[in-house]
């Protein structure tokens, strides 16, 4: 059995305070589709999500969460789960991607054999791999049971981090420093895109020598000239210009828990106008972390940064942070606590945020962020890099 990310009294925790919430709503049982979920609750590790995989956690307290997925994923399940191997429960491949019939009709099944099929059932319906058929098909074969949007509970738990998950944090940090650091020793005049990324991946992967990183939730992000102004376009055999402004949007990751790190890197002479918003970027990024604390609102944080920029005549529509911790793709942020106008979410020490102060003008931008800890006085951050724009002539 491959190491346990976290002792089994974390898991137990885990699972008190989610059964709470689940009491508070009236919930019997809970239907989990979002895959960093299913890790949080069981541990759970594979590349298997790509067929219907849910994980089921019952309102009693002595029962274990149910993993299901396909039967040659089972396996997996039983080296990388903590529950007992009955339930690491596999779906035949009969009902791999056939036309008539579906994984969920055989999950139906087994749900009402289990003696659950009368529940008030509560479940995500905005995760990533949990289609329209699949729900569809789980609804109609579960006629007697209650269906309850649940989407969201589990990250809401998540957003509150224990000491083990931030002791990840600060090692994924450790790789975003490295990729970062690599990003600036390769990327030159004349260097293509993908070549730069492939060394960035590989101090992703391999940054340090006392534990592994992991694939990230997203792809390397390089922005360069022109491309600079699309945040989320992807790299090509492009060459990097003599004098471009160079976005990067990277990432560590230690067991699959997410440290993001952005910068901004120019070759060449930076134009007057790069500086002048780099400067109101950095002035920015300053009043963020001196307005995070317990007890204040995300919005009250996005409001100190916009008063900095519009008093250097900037503005900025998109939101500029979100929570963030262990993540799958194709998304590292936990979709709860957005750094954004209207968003009355009450800081507490153990939110981990990502603030991305990201700028993108009419054929260039610029990038700046921070992993930040909400702490019990204040913040810290997680990642440990200088913020200037890095120069290389």
């Amino acid at each position: 059995m491959i190491e346990l990310p976290f002792d089994r009294r974390e898991y137990q925790e885990r699972l008190g305070r989610i059964r709470a919430e689940m009491g508070r709503r009236d919930l019997e049982l809970l239907v989990i589709n979002d895959v960093a979920n299913q890790h949080y609750i069981t541990g759970y590790d594979g590349w298997s999500f790509y067929t219907p995989q849910t994980v089921l956690l019952p309102i009693e307290e002595s029962a274990e969460p149910v993993w299901l997925g396909r039967a040659m994923d089972a396996a997996g399940g039983l080296l990388t789960a903590w529950m007992r191997p009955d339930n690491i429960v596999g779906f035949p491949e009969g009902y791999v991607q056939q036309s008539d019939r579906h994984p969920m009709d055989w999950i139906a099944q087994w749900i009402t054999a289990k003696g659950w099929g009368s529940r008030r059932i509560g479940i995500e319906l905005e995760a990533y791999y949990y289609s329209p058929k699949a729900h569809a098909r789980l609804t109609a074969g579960l006629p007697n049971a209650t269906f309850v949007d649940a989407d969201l509970l589990v990250n809401w738990i998540r957003s509150v981090k224990s000491p083990a998950e931030i002791d990840y944090l600060r090692k994924a940090s450790r790789l975003a420093e490295a990729a970062v650091s690599t990003a600036y020793d390769i990327i030159a005049p004349g260097v293509r895109e993908c070549d730069a990324i492939a060394k960035i991946q590989a101090a992703q992967i391999a940054g340090s020598p006392d534990f592994a990183g992991d694939i990230t939730a997203l792809p390397p992000t390089i922005l360069a000239g022109e491309n600079a102004s699309a945040p989320h376009i992807m790299w090509s055999n492009r060459r990097f210009g003599a004098n471009e402004t160079i976005a990067l949007e990277l990432a560590g990751v230690c067991r699959r828990y997410t440290s993001g790190l952005a910068r901004t890197m120019q070759l060449g002479k930076a134009p007057q106008q790069v500086t002048n918003t780099a400067n109101a970027v950095l002035e920015g990024m300053e009043a963020v972390l001196s307005a995070i604390r317990p007890g204040v609102l995300a919005e009250g944080v996005e409001l100190a940064w916009r008063k900095v920029i519009e008093r250097h005549g900037l503005k900025k529509e998109s939101r500029i942070g979100y929570s963030i911790g262990v993540a799958y793709p194709p998304d590292w942020g936990e979709h709860t606590i957005s750094l954004r106008p209207g968003d009355k979410s009450v800081l507490q020490p153990g939110n981990v945020l990502h603030s991305i102060l990201g700028m993108w003008m009419d054929g260039w931008g610029i990038e700046v962020s921070e992993t930040i800890l909400v702490t019990e006085t204040g913040c810290e951050t997680l990642t440990n890099f200088p913020r200037e724009i890095h120069a290389k002539t």
